[in-house]
């Protein structure tokens, strides 16, 4: 007897191959893309004035935008330099920016 006689299961076992080899693919893999391109999306829609954190869990505001680097304002007038995959999250918009006029 042969290892390579499948038999009357052998399309049974081709069937299952295939389902748990989709099962991981929208379960595991898809996800895992889907969330690599709104990061991608993200970090390409980054202007100055938005309000971020950091993977360290800084909040900044961003000063100023160069292709990989962005400038930070930590607090007023304490800026530093970062790299731009260092940001976790967009937070919005600066409050300063869009809060409305107070009208006497």
């Amino acid at each position: 007897m042969t290892l390579l006689q499948i038999g009357p299961q052998g399309p049974v076992l081709v069937l299952y191959v295939v389902v748990i080899g989709a099962f991981f693919y929208f379960m595991m893999f898809r996800p895992q893309q889907q969330q690599a391109r709104r990061r991608r999306e993200m970090m390409a829609k980054l202007k100055k004035g938005d309000r971020i954190v950091t993977v360290g869990g800084l909040h900044a505001t961003v000063h100023d935008v160069d292709s990989d680097q962005l400038t930070l304002e930590l607090a007023p007038n304490l800026r530093v330099k970062a790299e731009r995959h260092a940001v976790s999250h967009v937070r919005g918009k600066n409050p300063k920016d869009s809060a409305p006029t107070a009208s006497s």
